[in-house]
């Protein structure tokens, strides 16, 4: 068998530990005729965030807290089964699967700064109220029973 194209960069110098991912394979669903989808194609990644030791500390406790929805006992899964390929389910989960750990490490963005409102968005916000006050107010009439 082929090793895959990794290593797979989370960001910088770090990469996802191919000792820690672990690999199960299963019949792809969808639809498909004679000797379709019988293979095993389908690709499940999972990689144990809580336990690992690959990622900075720092890393680590932001990637529990961002992705806490997603893991299971600090598990996290990735399926894929696009491909007919098991080969390409394989690249294409383990990419997923980076590109996850890459966005839920990366560190906070700037803090939002409070502005004031500006004068045309007040105008334009009162307008649309007398524009709707003047439409409730023509329903008032006769004829609206």
């Amino acid at each position: 068998m082929k090793r895959m194209s990794g290593p797979y960069v989370i960001r910088g110098s770090v990469a996802l530990p191919e000792a820690e991912l672990s690999w199960r394979f299963s019949k792809s669903s969808g639809p498909g005729g004679q000797h379709v989808n019988t293979t095993d194609s389908q690709v499940e990644l999972r990689f144990d965030l809580a336990r690992t030791s690959a990622l900075p500390q720092v890393w680590k406790e932001r990637a529990l807290e961002r992705l806490g929805t997603r893991l299971r006992d600090g598990v996290l899964t990735v399926r894929a089964g696009e491909h007919r390929s098991q080969w390409r389910n394989r690249e294409t989960a383990a990419v997923r699967m980076a590109s996850l750990l890459a966005e839920a490490t990366a560190p906070p963005g700037p803090a939002r700064k409070a502005r004031k409102v500006s004068r045309g968005a007040k105008e334009r916000r009162l307008r649309s109220k007398r524009m709707r006050s003047d439409v409730k107010r023509g329903r008032q009439g006769k004829g609206w029973d």
